[in-house]
Formats: C-alpha cells, structure tokens, sequence
C-alpha cells in the first residue's frame, strides 16, 4: 500500500523537516537529526508528536503520514517498539477527539505493513479501541474468519489471542446496541414474520452462544417445541427482554406453520394439535388468522379433516431456495418452449 508522505525528499531530510514543524509548534524536541539513525529520530518525533494531535492545521494528517510512512521502512526488528509508541498516542490521546484522523493514520499503518508482521497485531487492536469509541467498528476488518486467518498469520500467544477476540467482541457489542434493539423489536412485532437477514448481521454473528443469538435462530428457523423449551429455561430471559411469552406463542405457532405448509401440501388436523400446541375446535380459526397475514394460502377440508395448501413464504431464502426458483423457473421456461412448439406445428404462421 502506497502511504501519503509529508515531502518527498529523502529519509533524513524528511526526518528534519518533521523535527522543524514540530519545534514551531512548541514541541520540546530538536531541530537536528540524532546520530543514532533514524530510528532514533522516529522515536523522538512520535514522543514530541502531541502537538500535532491538538492541531486542527490541515497538513496534521500529511504530518502524521509522513511518520508512518517512515515507519514502514524500517527493518522490522526496529519497528516494533516504534509503533507500540504511536498506537498508544494515537489510542490514548484525547480520546473522542478527532476519531476519523486517528482512525485513518491507524489504517495507513495497518494496511502498509506485510501482512504476516506479528506487530499488526497491536495496531489493529489501537484501530477497534478508537473504533468503538465513535461507533465506527463497521468500518474495519472484523469478519471472524479473517480475523482468525491473521491470529494465524502474526503468531499470537494464546493471551494475546483472547485479547484480540474480546476486544472484537466487546467493540462489537457496544457499538450494536441498536442492532440488539432491532431483535427484539422484531420479534416482538406482530406483523413481521421475515428475520432471517439479521443473522447476516456482522455485529449479530459475534453474539452466537448468547441467549439473544439462540432465542432469534428459533425464531428464524426453529418449531414451537424448540421455543417451548426454551421458553422453561430461560423465562426471567425473556421478561427482561419485554417480551410477552403469549405473543411469542402465536408468532411460532403462525412460523411452525409456515415451515410445515413448505414441507408438506396437505396437513392433517392431528399433526396441527400436535406440533402448534393447539386444541381441535382451535385449528379453524388458526388457519383462518394464517391467511389473513399472507404468508400461507391454504383451504381447509373438513371432511377429511386436513388442511390443503396451495403457496407458503419459506422462512428462509438461501441457497436451496434459490436453487429451487432456478428450477421452477427451467421447468416453466421448457413448458412455454414445448407450447410453442405445439402451436407452430398447428399453425406454421404463428
């Protein structure tokens, strides 16, 4: 990755330049480059590079590239302690102010360094720190396979390993409280029956072993006798959630439904008492309250005492379903190919 630089000239003369604008913001550092190297040098400017963060000067963010653009020359063996210094300056220094600045010099960093740099490790937990604090955990890499792939690739120890993952997890959970909301409003409305998408979620996908995460698989994909149990576990659960143990009991009732009418075109009344919890005078008026909702369209047959269905929502749309339309779609398109076919041998003009 291409870093921005303050000035392209060389390494010792951008080393000066650095030490020259921070001395005139009254940065307590010389103006003359170290005779240690610059390695040297780059330790210093990161000490005295406060001032730039108080700045609202429009160069602060070429400024700050320009050290990291120093940084990612160096032999790696004198990088790390370097960028340790940044990070902290970079995490830790009035924080909540200028996150999108902070934020962005973090990614550079990130982003130029090889890949398997077991140092990465420390800028990409500066980049969740600042991350979380203004809400923008979205914006950086957190899918949990790559995230995985890099625990591999730096080498971690098994602590810095469950550093890395809380620190997803907790920036996470913090910055999705909306998304919790979400759930919950879903499954308490009434009316919406579709939920699957929100185990898309990224945010949603780090809360799997948590009661919210299993609660919404239910109702996504599970039967009543699933939400039942779950129900007799975890009742103070679902209190707290605002929930109402009633509604829940409808709405997986309606659900079950939907995913019995996928599975199978005819229903026996036995089967609905059995798997919807329900009494014999009570399936007439379930079937009628399923319809009026548009998500089964079904006829009941008294005398054989069975419900007939002629369409139903799946619950879930995935590969199999798309796979299924693909071939609903093939048999349609073939019909119409052989209609064609028989009406141009009846009349060759049409």
């Amino acid at each position: 990755m291409s870093v921005p630089a303050f000035i392209d000239i060389t390494e010792e003369d951008q080393a000066l330049e650095l030490r020259a604008y921070m001395k005139a913001k009254g940065a307590d550092i010389s103006e003359e480059n170290s005779e240690g190297g610059l390695h040297v040098d780059l330790a210093q400017i990161i000490e005295a590079c406060d001032v730039c963060l108080k700045d609202d000067d429009k160069d602060v963010e070429s400024v700050m590239n320009s050290i990291v653009s120093l940084l990612l020359i160096l032999e790696t063996e004198k990088q790390e302690a370097l960028i340790e210094s940044l990070c902290e300056k970079l995490v830790t220094f009035r924080e909540g102010e200028r996150p999108s600045l902070r934020m962005q010099l973090l990614s550079n960093l990130f982003h130029g360094m090889d890949e398997t740099t077991s140092v990465r490790y420390t800028v990409f937990c500066g980049l969740i720190k600042v991350a979380a604090t203004c809400n923008a955990i979205a914006y950086i890499p957190t899918d949990l396979d790559q995230v995985r792939k890099w625990i591999i690739d730096w080498n971690l120890t098994t602590e810095k390993k469950h550093t890395l993952l809380r620190l997803v997890y907790e920036a996470l959970v913090d910055c999705t409280l909306e998304d919790l909301v979400c759930i919950v409003r879903a499954l308490k409305d009434p009316n919406t029956f579709l939920i699957d998408h929100l185990l898309t979620l990224k945010p949603v996908r780090f809360l799997e072993g948590e009661l919210i995460h299993d609660l919404l698989t239910i109702f996504v994909s599970g039967k009543l006798a699933a939400y039942v149990k779950f129900y007799q576990s975890n009742k103070d659960f679902i209190d707290s959630l605002g929930l109402s143990h009633e509604q829940n009991m409808s709405k997986m009732r309606l659900l079950t439904f939907m995913g019995m009418s996928v599975e199978f075109k005819e229903i026996s009344f036995d089967t609905m008492q059995q798997e919807l919890q329900i009494g014999a005078d009570d399936v007439e008026a379930f079937v009628i309250d399923a319809v009026r909702t548009k998500m089964v369209y079904c006829k009941i047959d008294q005398t054989q005492r069975k419900v007939v269905v002629s369409h139903s929502t799946h619950r879930t749309f995935g590969k199999q379903q798309w796979q299924q339309l693909h071939d609903s779609l093939s048999s349609w398109k073939a019909n119409l190919a052989t209609v064609k076919t028989s009406l141009q041998a009846l009349s060759p003009s049409a």
